[in-house]
């Protein structure tokens, strides 16, 4: 059977044939849920560069690894995701120290066109890479990190890296150089920004990674408002520098609200909200440890991103009202992840709700740990061969806009708990003015259907379904994901698939299938807040 015809039948009961294209006690079986959409006003409208990445600073451990930003391959698969922020950060930043050496610089005026790898150091370095990450997993375990230094050739492959992908570079500084009174040693940092300066690289700033664990990782206590000056100092030391005067700012990048990291964050913002543009703190889940395939599908854990989320939002506006939050480092697991979860395709579930919970509590960029690094949830693996979260991530930047409408269950018999959906208008590049897109997905082994109100119902749908490639509970954990029945894979290393979807004609109901997700756009909508 024709792939379009079968996945007609399989979504969609239309309004002239009502339920007869489904066997009627399996329809009988399905919940139905109905929805209510306000297509009339924005409720709130995230920055263009919403789902952003990082590379963690691992891959600076030691500087030939950053050799491999310089693969086609791993080129293509970030200039697909641009608008964005990538972020250079994580715990290791605050073990790295700038040591100029002159002589292993990079002509800034280099062609993005003339970067090449050669394949025979690109599998040397991949082998190596993976070789690393043992070394590194052992230090993260026995919680001792050793310091390690950077040339000016980690800054030059970062900075072509980002500006050949089109994405905006946030560099992580290192906060952990102090002084005998504990206020931070800027000298470091000075230099760098001197050497960024000489080379014209615009790019903006952080400074320190999860400053609650200081004490943990190194031994060294830094409070909220100390954390606070040494920002306010920053801010100064780089508006001596014309590029970096209006350059962006942000942090205190605090871990998940618990204790001292709620106290911290507060006191940081009485003295270094003025010096930031905004504020960042970074969340997982679970554990990567110890958590479970359960908790990736379990409703209760996606929902304490709300709570935690709203818990910030409240301090930062009580501190800094109007100041806009970030995501400035999350993923599912802490730890490096979980491995066979967090780089699987159940790990869909846990990003694709983040992103649309994200959005529509007041949350204005995301920023995914990690397309490059260590760890198990990364979005591109150590062949360099995208992940299921790389596909589902490429496909919310093909089609999601920056306006999160209203949505919301009219009826809920209690039993859609395992359902989430969100409502945006659709990717003006993509899809012409009024044009809306349901976010969703369904974490049970069973089918369900929506009925869409007046309106929307008569619209042609575009539909974007992922499912793992192997049908059941077991293909959960895979490592490869299909697009509308078909496997995602790149062409070569200079080339992406097509991400089409399958059109069909106005439809009453939508049918999710069992352990799905993906997006609906509503074509013809006519939303007054997407025109």
């Amino acid at each position: 059977m024709h792939s379009a015809l079968l996945l007609l039948l399989t979504f969609f009961s239309y309004r002239s044939g009502g339920d007869r294209l489904f066997h009627g006690s399996l329809l009988d079986q399905d919940l139905v849920l109905d929805l209510d959409m306000d297509l009339l006003a924005v409720l709130r409208r995230v920055d263009p560069r919403f789902l952003s990445v990082t590379i963690d600073a691992s891959l600076a451990s030691e500087e030939r690894f950053m050799l491999l930003l310089r693969s086609q391959r791993i080129r293509t698969l970030a200039t697909a995701l641009s608008p964005a922020f990538l972020r250079f950060g994580g715990t290791k930043q605050d073990f790295m120290v700038f040591s100029p050496q002159r002589s292993q610089q990079l002509d800034p005026g280099e062609p993005c066109s003339s970067v090449r790898l050669p394949w025979w150091l690109e599998q040397r370095l991949k082998q190596d890479w993976a070789q690393q990450q043992l070394v590194l997993a052992k230090e993260e375990q026995q919680n001792q990190y050793n310091p390690f230094h950077f040339t000016e050739l980690t800054v030059d492959l970062l900075h072509s890296f980002s500006s050949c992908c089109s994405l905006d570079l946030i560099f992580g500084l290192n906060a952990l150089l102090r002084t005998a009174d504990n206020s931070w040693n800027s000298s470091n940092a000075r230099s760098l920004l001197r050497y960024c300066d000489s080379k014209q690289y615009e790019m903006s700033w952080e400074l320190g990674n999860e400053p609650n664990s200081f004490e943990k990782k190194a031994g060294i206590r830094v409070d909220g408002n100390q954390l606070g000056v040494d920002f306010t100092r920053l801010r100064k030391m780089m508006s001596e520098f014309k590029l970096y005067r209006d350059a962006g700012l942000f942090g205190p990048d605090v871990g998940q609200p618990r204790d001292r990291r709620a106290d911290l964050l507060e006191s940081f913002l009485h003295s270094g909200a003025k010096a930031i543009n905004a504020c960042t703190w970074h969340h997982y889940y679970v554990n990567g440890r110890d958590t479970s395939l359960q908790d990736f599908l379990d409703p209760e854990v996606l929902d304490t991103l709300a709570l935690k989320t709203n818990e910030v939002l409240e301090r930062v506006q009580q501190e800094s009202p109007g100041k806009p939050v970030w995501l400035g480092e999350t993923s599912s697991a802490y730890g490096g992840g979980a491995r066979g979860l967090s780089d699987t395709f159940v790990s869909g579930f846990m990003w694709l709700d983040k992103l649309g919970l994200g959005a529509r509590l007041g949350l204005d960029v995301v920023m995914r740990q990690v397309l490059v690094g260590a760890g198990s949830y990364h979005m591109i693996d150590d062949d360099l061969d995208p992940l299921p979260d790389y596909w589902l991530s490429l496909l919310y930047k093909r089609l999601v806009g920056p306006e999160v409408l209203k949505l919301q269950l009219v009826s809920d018999s209690g039993r859609s708990k395992r359902v989430r959906l969100y409502l945006h208008c659709a990717n003006r590049k993509s899809y012409p003015g009024g044009a809306v897109v349901l976010i969703w997905m369904n974490l049970s082994r069973k089918p369900v259907r929506i009925s869409l109100p007046t309106g929307v119902s008569s619209s042609t749908v575009d539909a974007f379904v992922l499912q793992s490639n192997q049908l059941g509970e077991e293909g959960l954990q895979s490592r490869s994901v299909q697009l509308n029945g078909e496997l995602l894979k790149m062409v070569d290393d200079k080339t992406l698939p097509e991400l089409n979807g399958t059109q069909f004609p106005p439809a009453e109901h939508l049918k999710l299938l069992p352990y799905s997700l993906g997006f609906f756009v509503m074509m013809d909508a006519q939303a007054p807040a997407c025109s």
